[in-house]
């Protein structure tokens, strides 16, 4: 391990793969978007479905528009042998939280995770709006892309960003996104359009799209086994805000630091950062929590402003982040998810790579 571990257990993440991301699969099913992904994760390590300890999926029944949809995707995992399964109804991310736990515990030695979200059938600004305070705010109907819009004008009226610093952040997302052969958009020259709800720009949101994301993690020396230069997780938390957003400082996120201090973020610099901001101005409010300097290279993946499948994104900003950790082009690294409006709830993992 890079670091005396504050954990039970050593655990890492020896694989990642996710789909291409598009804006409409209309010809795939949410199985036959996943089961590629799955089966491409699984070939990293060499394991087989049935040598898996425990699985766990993360997605949305609102997206799919009916109950208990998640069952049709363990098709894609296999009807054979019987698996030790769960599910949230929250990003990846949450789900591989659970999965640590449950390696944690000692019940499992390695886990599948994955997720996945299609948004291309429906409205997904509106849908998002069910998981408001149903009395007060839901009925009003504040899609996420107005709510954004207020934590953006908090920011500027505060004097923390501007509409060019915003553009900005888009055009160097997209710009890396470049080299990521999944992103939906890619290339600094993706215009920034007019207003969605001032002052955000088109080129301020995510695209709207379809894709899927699955990671393994394996325990101790069963990750070595599996990959050459694990991605442990040496910190990993996640907190929750008030659920109102008028009760919060929009300009701040005390949820994320307060996860990034559980997960040991401050405890040493990190060179890389992917954080799951689906709006330009959300980057700036997680570089702030995290204390995160003009040395840490932000989102080289290009981030949820290059392709943010719901349910979906914050897993792949761990799944990136280990990614890089794999390949030698980091040691340690910052992933961090959201769920919620205006980043209500936040996770904060640590990742980080043996010495070579």
């Amino acid at each position: 391990m890079p670091a005396t571990s504050r954990y039970a257990r050593d655990v890492a993440v020896v694989a990642f793969a996710q789909s291409d991301h598009r804006r409409r699969s209309d010809e795939l099913s949410e199985v036959e978007m996943v089961m590629p992904v799955l089966h491409q994760v699984l070939a990293q390590t060499g394991l087989k479905a049935g040598e898996i300890g425990f699985t766990c999926s993360g997605s949305s029944d609102y997206l799919a528009g009916r109950a208990f949809s998640f069952t049709m995707t363990l098709d894609g995992v296999g009807a054979w042998p019987p698996i030790s399964e769960s599910h949230v109804e929250m990003d990846g991310a949450w789900a591989l939280y659970e999965a640590w736990v449950k390696i944690q515990t000692g019940e499992a030695d390695t886990a599948l995770v994955y997720s996945y979200g299609k948004s291309s059938p429906g409205s997904v600004r509106d849908v998002l709006t069910r998981q408001l305070d149903p009395y007060y705010l839901a009925p009003l109907w504040p899609d996420s892309v107005a709510l954004a819009a207020l934590q953006a004008q908090a920011l500027i009226d505060a004097g923390e960003t501007d509409e060019a610093a915003l553009a900005g952040i888009g055009a160097r997302s997209r710009a890396a996104a470049e080299a990521n052969p999944h992103a939906q958009l890619r290339g600094g020259a993706v215009a920034q359009g007019g207003y969605e709800v001032r002052p955000l720009r088109t080129g301020d949101c995510p695209p709207i799209g379809d894709g899927a994301a699955a990671v393994v993690l394996a325990a101790g020396d069963t990750a070595r086994r599996l990959c050459e230069r694990p991605a442990w997780i040496t910190g990993i938390d996640h907190r929750i805000e008030a659920h109102s957003v008028g009760l919060r400082d929009l300009t701040d996120s005390p949820s994320t630091r307060i996860a990034a201090e559980h997960a040991g973020v401050f405890e040493r610099p990190v060179d890389t950062a992917e954080l799951h901001a689906p709006f330009s101005s959300q980057e700036v409010v997680l570089r702030k929590a995290l204390g995160l300097g003009e040395d840490v290279v932000v989102n080289p993946s290009g981030g949820a402003l290059a392709a943010n499948p719901v349910m979906a994104a914050g897993l792949i900003r761990i799944g990136e982040a280990a990614a890089r950790i794999h390949r030698g082009a980091c040691d340690r690294a910052v992933a961090h998810a959201t769920s919620g409006p205006c980043l209500q709830q936040n996770l904060v993992a640590v990742l980080e790579g043996e010495p070579a």
